[in-house]
């Protein structure tokens, strides 16, 4: 089905009904709102009240956070791939009505982990204080000691390691030093001398660059030190409650994120009403709707409530959304068309088209038939039994698709994770295991690959011209279909067999073939390339740098396809290393470890490796060999409003006719 056709829709109804519209068009999910252009309607202003709600969901945001930091909730595989929490109508109902306790919790967790940030600042000065005291441990005295009656004190430090010796012969007479403690950069003293020398003795230590101790306590070291342990421990104490007074929260965990998905709908909805028109008794809605929902949803809607609505055509000036629907065996690589664009309003969905391909050369890619079915029993596992997302599930489906096509050329190729047939046979039983591909094996012949590879890559980018051909046709250009596509098909399927003679055996025959029929494309490329110039000379050179282009850029593009070899012999040569490894050791029982614990590492990392490379240049064999023939893309994507949340999910949020 590839684009669904769109239909405008307009919908007019008492103003009372509007925001249970606007829910009911939410959880459908069916309806991209525009907003209403018309200047006479009057507005409504949400912009008070969508701020409210996006200020309480980043509390709620931010308190999962918090306990999450606190109590991680612990994950098995089947919770990180199952979707969002399915629930009912009546459910979403009664959570809702646990607005203001949600926020309470909210509001206390986050109040909780302010005060465990302000007391874990705290610990850490005293961290800082405690650490700068213990090198004044030695001083039996209180760190704010002046001096007696008689005696002037100094109390600090120097930046440079010096004896109480060296520093009494730069002191006066009658002074008296003691070293606290010392280090390369950093000397700690305790300096006694006469009052009446007081001035002297400061002039000459500022000389030596002499911080005196600011402590504003008053005790010995050691009592300050001892005062600060018990105090840290005293804030260590309460710290570690606040944090299991955040933890026990974690069974309203499910609530604060229904919280969340709430207040996010609720913004949703009333950014929406802000799109709408309004008179004193109505409301009117615009936007668009796939057209195989429109008689579904009129239906719903006339039910429930007293209202017009009309769904009409599109104009071509109109800016139409875009949404995809395919088969299933198409509908999974949807998320590469995305990647790339989406079509236009003139194009036509590509996916339907790669889609054969794109598995086709992705098995080729990795082309190891162990790996394929590893990916394959993995992703059906996954399917069967989890609850995925439908990106999720698409994304698996399409890895399932494409181990399938890797399990096929690998049992052609005769490649499973490598060589481990023969290798296990050869090793543990004395046998000599000849090839086991169905087809060949890539290893012994190369070129028989390439060529191939070439031959796939030309029927790739027929494809893309044919396409291209159908485009032209339908909009009524059926000349230019015919001139812009037939030459290059001719040219191409003339040089095929020429060029396939550089590296293999060719029957004469058909190269006189090829070469007839690339006479005749390379004369219709020159003669009907430039039949848009007025001028003969402009004619002529048309022609003859259309035939440079295709000539250059189609045989680039073929080129491009060598990547098909390249990687598949890259995936079986890199197993077969992995494997002789694993039998290196002589001794049979370090033989089986070693072999069982190099193919369980190697080929996980040969097939991630490969997988992701792969996966890569298959995309790009679309993005630019396939695409570039007859796909624009900037079609814009339709934005439906919907219930847009992370946790949980309505039963009947998939809207089916």
């Amino acid at each position: 089905m590839a684009k669904l056709a769109m239909k405008k829709i307009e919908l007019i109804a008492p103003l009372t009904d509007s925001k249970k519209i606007i829910e009911l068009l939410q959880r459908r999910g069916v309806v991209e709102i525009s907003r209403n252009q018309d200047e006479e309607l009057g507005r409504m202003n949400v912009m008070a009240v969508v701020g409210k709600f996006e200020k309480f969901r980043s509390v709620v945001e931010q308190s999962l956070a918090v306990l999450d930091r606190y109590s991680p909730e612990k994950k098995s595989l089947a919770d990180m791939l199952n979707g969002r929490t399915e629930i009912e109508k009546e459910d979403f109902g009664r959570g809702a009505m646990q607005l203001e306790k949600a926020m309470a919790v909210a509001n206390e967790i986050i109040r909780s982990n302010s005060a465990i940030t302000e007391t874990e600042k705290n610990i850490s000065h005293i961290d800082i204080r405690r650490d700068i005291l213990k090198q004044w441990l030695l001083l039996d005295i209180p760190l704010n000691f002046k001096g007696t009656a008689t005696t002037s004190a100094f109390i600090g430090s120097v930046p440079f390691a010096v004896t109480a010796e060296n520093m009494e012969k730069q002191l006066p007479e009658g002074c008296s030093a003691e070293i606290i403690w010392t280090s390369k950069e950093q000397t700690n003293i305790f300096i006694i001398c006469d009052k009446k020398i007081t001035h002297d003795v400061g002039d000459i230590l500022r000389k030596n660059s002499f911080v005196a101790l600011s402590e504003a306590e008053n005790g010995v070291p050691k009592d300050i030190v001892k005062r600060y342990s018990e105090e840290r421990e005293s804030l260590a104490r309460q710290c570690e409650e606040l944090k299991n007074h955040i933890a026990d929260y974690a069974e309203n965990r499910e609530m604060l994120r229904f919280t969340a998905d709430y207040l996010q709908m609720r913004k949703d909805k009333y950014n929406t009403l802000n799109l709408l028109g309004f008179t004193d008794n109505t409301f009117i809605l615009n936007g668009y709707i796939p057209e195989k929902y429109t008689e579904s949803l009129r239906k719903e809607i006339d039910r429930k409530y007293t209202v017009y609505i009309e769904f009409t055509d599109p104009s071509d000036e109109d800016d139409v959304p875009v949404l995809l629907e395919n088969n299933s065996f198409s509908a999974p690589v949807e998320s590469i068309t995305k990647m790339y664009a989406l079509p236009s309003k003139s194009d036509t969905d590509p996916t339907p088209v790669m889609s054969f391909f794109y598995y086709l050369f992705f098995g080729m890619m990795l082309s190891d038939a162990g790996y394929g079915l590893l990916i394959l029993v993995g992703t059906t596992i996954a399917l069967k039994k989890f609850r995925l997302e439908d990106t999720m599930k698409k994304t698996l489906t399409m890895f399932r698709n494409c181990g399938v096509s890797t399990l096929i050329w690998g049992a052609l190729f005769g490649s499973w994770f490598g060589d481990i047939v023969q290798v296990v046979g050869r090793e543990y039983f004395g046998t000599e295991i000849g090839s086991i591909a169905l087809w060949f094996q890539p290893l012994d012949d190369p070129i028989k690959l390439l060529l191939y590879s070439f031959g796939l890559g030309i029927l790739h980018l027929f494809l893309g011209i044919g396409v291209s051909f159908r485009m032209a046709w339908k909009d009524g250009r059926k000349l230019d279909a015919v001139l812009d596509t037939v030459p290059i098909y001719l040219t191409i399927l003339g040089v095929a067999p020429l060029a396939s003679g550089i590296l293999t055996d060719v029957p004469q025959g058909l190269k006189t073939v090829g070469t007839y029929v690339m006479i005749i494309g390379v004369v219709l490329i020159v003669l009907t390339s430039g039949r848009g110039s007025k001028s003969v000379f402009g004619k002529i050179f048309g022609g003859l740098y259309a035939l440079y282009n295709t000539a250059t850029g189609y045989l680039s593009d073929i080129l491009s396809y060598s990547r098909l070899l390249a990687l598949g012999l890259a995936t079986g040569s890199i197993a077969g290393v992995i494997n002789l490894i694993g039998t290196m050791p002589e001794n049979m029982a370090v033989k089986t470890v070693m072999l069982i614990v190099v193919f369980i590492f190697g080929h996980t990392a040969n097939l991630a490796i490969n997988l992701l490379g792969a996966y890569v240049h298959t995309d790009r064999l679309q993005f630019v060999e396939l695409f570039g023939k007859f796909y624009t893309g900037g079609g814009r994507e339709f934005n439906p409003l919907a219930v847009n949340t992370q946790y949980i999910k309505f039963k009947e949020e998939n809207f089916n006719e």
